[in-house]
């Protein structure tokens, strides 16, 4: 050991320098990996010995590679005379400086991501920019939610002691004199250094360098989140923003996605997913609808999945004389992207941004609009900004009556404005004065959110105390948590009790559906739906009519997002055109072929589809394919070799379902749509009156 300690200090100071410096950030890094698979481990998921130490081995050369190019910029700069680090007083304090500067910014990141994951259950990706787009209303709910104030003192505490050991680094580094190093000893330990510093930050012996998609190489969802790096996962995926769309790979998959949408009038050349709905599809006359989005209501936290914990009494109740759909799946785990699907019937592919936050495609067609004469209700208890869906709703719905933050009476109680129990109040009021025409009203609830807020006039709610460690056992984070949960229940309850006394309700159907899952274990459920992180876009979906439709039904065929829209109007035989995804969900004709579109940002973009007893996932670049048995005792294990036929059938839906949703999103607008529907409707022989809304 004191022989490589001599040899060290034979070295040129700039090399020792970043060797104790890149030494220093490497260490605070891997402490903080550790910290990260300490707070979050599940222990009822036990990754296997192997898998947990080449997750530490992937994530360490992450560390290394921020590590060494936080010093980057000293290894090429600090050595030129004006500048010099260890000869100029102002290049000591500029280097410094940079250092402290710069990893205050790293750890900045790790709270953040902590932050992040602690509730998302997923790495802080880019997409934690789409909060800036609202940056009022995110800083209020971080500082309803966390503990700003102790997460900053201990932030700022540690970049001290950083400043302290980083001066004191400069200081003893220049105090050391190593001994003159002739010309050619001199190029040797400067290329040398220069080679294995660069090749730390390539990061492999191999063709290609360390990527993103090294921290995926295991099944184990955890496993990989335990490998990435916040901060170089938030550039990897920044970097991959941009969504583009190729005709030719739309026009390759055509008439895959034409015989999975039941298109007749095909038209590769032109690329019409046209379709027109004429027929009544169900036997009720003008009804209201009320399509409810109940925020974060994932699956496994209802009493209808088998949760012991009864969390949701009221839900349950109205289920049971109701459409219950109990294989019902959103395209993504997020509000604004399930808002964007439900309405436009387009999976959101958006990386970054959310869609409704991407004035190019802001103008889409809805089936909404099929609905003519009613009267077209959107009610929010926080402001319709949040998120861009004002511009996404209003834009493509003539005649929207917005309510949101500043049209109540009721008080706002935190971030998210009025409580929900409050919400339904305010949009009952509204409804029951409506009686000239029939109304389309949606309700987005917000309040199943940190900071979990329960109002003082809750009418009657009775928070419980269970042990928590019940709470977390069936899929609850926290005691609040599954009290905001079992609230929004209690609020679904009282809407409909107080709806019942109104002369609207009879001729209304009632459609409540969770508007995204959350990724999290609940021992009640199957395996597979925290180890294939099924549960974050797992949601129930009711339709509920007691006074049209009699008799409750439960649905276990695949459902996805984008088909709400369809089941409706056909419920309430509207005519209606369709452009895009949805599907009837009563319409026999499309029971042999039903899946659900997932998406998500890992770093790039990972896509997936579900069927009855499979769930096929792929990246988008095409590489990482896998096909896992959904219901089976290993659900993690690829089954790509042994079911080649149907990973291939899959593959074909997921891939022709991306790469369609990324061209129709900008050829969806009211306009190209009638153009082809009426082309359609002439070639068929179908009314005109079905084109109308358009």
């Amino acid at each position: 050991m004191k022989y490589i300690f001599i040899q060290i200090n034979k070295l040129p100071k700039l090399i020792r320098f970043l060797l104790i410096s890149v030494s220093v950030c490497l260490l605070v890094f891997v402490v903080m990996r550790v910290v990260f698979w300490r707070v979050f481990n599940n222990p009822d998921d036990v990754i296997p010995y192997s898998i947990l130490l080449k997750s530490f081995y992937v994530g360490l050369k992450f560390d290394l590679r921020l590590a060494l190019l936080i010093n980057l910029p000293v290894l090429i700069l600090a050595w030129i005379k004006p500048v010099n680090i260890f000869s100029t007083t102002f290049g000591r304090r500029l280097w410094g400086g940079y250092l402290i500067a710069a990893n205050s910014i790293v750890l900045l990141f790790y709270f953040v991501d902590f932050g992040y994951y602690a509730y998302l259950q997923s790495r802080m990706d880019a997409t934690i920019l789409r909060f800036l787009y609202n940056p009022q209303v995110s800083l209020q709910m971080v500082l309803e939610s966390y503990s700003v104030l102790w997460s900053a003192i201990i932030l700022a505490l540690l970049m001290l002691a950083y400043a302290i050991v980083v001066n004191r680094i400069i200081l003893r580094v220049k105090r050391t004199e190593a001994p003159a190093l002739g010309k050619w000893k001199k190029i040797v330990a400067v290329s040398l250094s220069a080679f294995i510093y660069l090749f730390g930050i390539y990061g492999k012996l191999s063709y290609y360098p360390l990527r993103w998609s090294d921290a995926f190489f295991s099944n184990y969802y955890f496993a990989s989140a335990v490998s990435l790096n916040p901060v170089l996962n938030f550039f990897d995926t920044f970097k991959n923003k941009n969504v583009s769309y190729d005709e030719a790979e739309v026009k390759k998959y055509y008439d895959t996605v034409a015989t999975y949408l039941g298109v007749t009038d095909r038209d590769k050349d032109g690329l019409n997913f046209t379709r027109i709905n004429g027929k009544a599809g169900g036997h009720l006359d003008r009804p209201n609808v009320v399509m409810v989005f109940l925020e974060s209501f994932a699956f496994y936290k209802t009493g209808v999945s088998g949760n012991p914990l009864d969390p949701t009494p009221n839900f349950d109740a109205m289920t049971k004389d109701s459409l219950l759909f109990t294989r019902f799946y959103t395209p993504h785990p997020g509000t604004a992207r399930s808002v964007f699907a439900a309405v436009t019937g387009i999976p959101d592919i958006e990386l970054i941004k959310t869609s409704s936050r991407n004035p190019l495609i802001v103008r889409q067609h809805t089936i909404i609009n099929a609905f003519e004469g009613y009267e077209k209700f959107y009610f929010l208890g926080g402001s319709a900004s949040w998120g861009e869906i004002r511009g996404l709703l209003s834009h493509n719905m003539p005649g929207l009556h917005i309510f949101e933050e500043g049209s109540y009476s009721a008080p706002r109680v935190d971030v998210w404005g009025i409580s929900d129990l409050h919400l339904f109040e305010e949009a009952n009021r509204v409804l029951r004065e409506t009686r000239d025409n029939p109304f389309f009203a949606i309700i987005q609830t917000s309040g199943n959110h940190r900071p979990y807020t329960i109002p003082d006039d809750s009418r009657g709610f009775q928070p419980l105390s269970p042990d928590k460690d019940d709470v977390t056992k069936y899929g609850f984070m926290s005691v609040d948590e599954f009290n905001a949960f079992r609230f929004l229940d209690h609020s679904v309850g009282f809407f409909l009790e107080t709806a019942k006394r109104q002369d609207y309700f009879n001729n209304t159907i009632f459609v409540f559906f969770g508007d995204h899952g959350l990724p999290r274990h609940a021992s009640h459920m199957h395996k597979s739906e925290d180890r294939l992180m099924l549960g974050k876009y797992h949601v129930p979906l009711a339709i509920y009519a007691p006074g049209l439709i009699r008799g409750g039904k439960v649905y276990h065929k695949m459902a996805s997002e984008v088909d709400l829209l369809p089941t409706i109007a056909g419920l309430a035989s509207i005519p209606y055109v369709n452009s895009t995804f949805g599907r009837d969900l009563l319409d026999d004709r499309f029971d042999a072929r039903r899946h659900a579109f997932t998406i998500v940002t890992k770093g790039g973009v990972e896509i997936g589809v579900i069927s009855n007893k499979f769930y096929f996932l792929t990246n988008a670049d095409g590489s990482n394919k896998r096909l896992h048995e959904i219901y089976s005792d290993t659900p993690r294990k690829n089954l790509i070799d042994k079911f080649p036929q149907i990973a291939a059938e899959l593959e074909r839906i997921c891939r022709g379902i991306y790469e369609t949703a990324r061209y129709i999103r900008y050829h969806n607008s009211p306009e190209m749509v009638a153009a082809k529907a009426n082309s359609t409707f002439t070639s068929a022989g179908k009314h005109p009156s079905v084109t109308d809304e358009l």
